[in-house]
């Protein structure tokens, strides 16, 4: 059976010009006009960064960065800081821009050094994915990295930036631990740091229970 009512595709959406409304160092605002599906002439407001560097799709990384100590269980490392588009402090996977010339990998292991002074070894790569696609076109890779928290310049790491806060949370009481401390404090948590949080949580603890039998 059809929905009749459904609008057909006439035409494949696309780009027709981008118009620069105002910018600023690191971001700037676009008028977007745009075909859609149905062959309708479109605007959208659209946020760009200034700063993604040439042969590169990615504008930066995050780093989903794991501690491993002999005698410890595994912990993500996370970042505690002040972020004003908020107007309160969020809690996030360490992160940061890629530079000129820089691969993703690379980029990766100077923010986590820069941000938490953690040394580590880079151990997996997504692909370019986007962040907030209704607003804007800004896009990241995230690198899996593990820490060998038994080396030395890892036993007492020290950063670089002054007002970011690190934290370690347990990765197999991921989300139960950031369910702790946003009852104690005015915190936001970064999308891709909960999710990844579920995700733990659903491969550490649905394995271990009994399916339900459908009567």
């Amino acid at each position: 059976m059809s929905n009749s009512g459904e609008p057909k595709a006439v035409t494949t959406p696309h780009i027709v010009k981008e118009e620069l409304i105002a910018a600023g160092k690191w971001v700037k605002l676009e008028k977007t006009t745009y075909v859609d599906p149905a062959g309708n002439t479109r605007t959208w407001e659209t946020a760009k960064r200034t700063t993604r560097q040439t042969n590169t799709q990615a504008d930066g990384v995050g780093i989903i960065a794991l501690l491993k100590r002999t005698l410890h269980k595994d912990c993500v490392v996370m970042v505690k800081q002040f972020r004003p588009p908020m107007g309160c402090y969020t809690l996030e996977f360490p992160a940061g821009l890629i530079d000129e010339g820089e691969s993703a990998e690379a980029a990766a292991l100077r923010e986590l050094k820069e941000e938490t002074g953690y040394k580590g070894e880079v151990v997996g790569v997504t692909p370019v994915t986007c962040l907030d696609p209704g607003l804007s076109n800004c896009t990241t890779q995230i690198i899996m990295v593990n820490i060998n928290g038994d080396e030395m310049e890892n036993i007492n790491p020290t950063q670089q930036l002054e007002f970011v806060e690190v934290i370690l949370l347990p990765l197999d009481e991921f989300q139960t631990k950031i369910d702790q401390l946003l009852k104690k404090e005015k915190i936001v948590v970064d999308s891709k740091v909960y999710i990844f949080a579920m995700g733990m949580a659903q491969a550490f603890f649905k394995p271990r229970e009994l399916p339900i039998l459908k009567q």
